[in-house]
């Protein structure tokens, strides 16, 4: 509740009163930039592939269409391992049986990068964790 009564809702709610979300929402794998318009347009849609679809983005080949979206193919390796972590690393996010397989499907699909390596060892020192889905492949 805030100070006149009023109950939090969505996001603001679960900044308040789960410590999971908190940790979740500051993890440093899991931040990236975005453009805000493109990414409120995202909403919390699944990903998905869109071949019928053409982006509204200019440049940007984001694609959402019928609350489902297709990132970027150049994104979709750092995306798909963005959400294994989150899978692994905090137990009560859960990815549906589809997502998961998507996510795994891109992770094979787009390897990971150099700049990936060097991103996720720089995080690992002040976060104090690794990423475990990155951790072999960036030795």
């Amino acid at each position: 509740m805030d100070s006149k009564g009023h109950a939090f809702k969505g996001r603001k709610c679960a900044e308040k009163t789960n410590n999971d979300y908190r940790y979740m929402q500051s993890d440093m794998y899991n931040l990236f930039p975005a453009i805000g318009s493109v990414n409120a347009l995202r909403s919390n849609y699944n990903f998905t592939l869109l071949p019928n679809t053409n982006s509204d983005f200019g440049s940007c080949s984001m694609k959402i269409d019928n609350r489902k979206a297709e990132p970027p193919a150049q994104a979709r390796g750092r995306i798909a391992r963005t959400y294994l972590y989150m899978d692994a690393v905090y137990p009560r996010y859960k990815l549906s049986r589809q997502q998961a397989q998507l996510m795994q499907a891109w992770d094979k699909l787009y390897p990971v990068s150099e700049w990936e390596c060097t991103r996720a060892k720089r995080i690992e020192k002040p976060q104090g964790n690794i990423n475990p889905i990155m951790a072999t492949t960036c030795q």
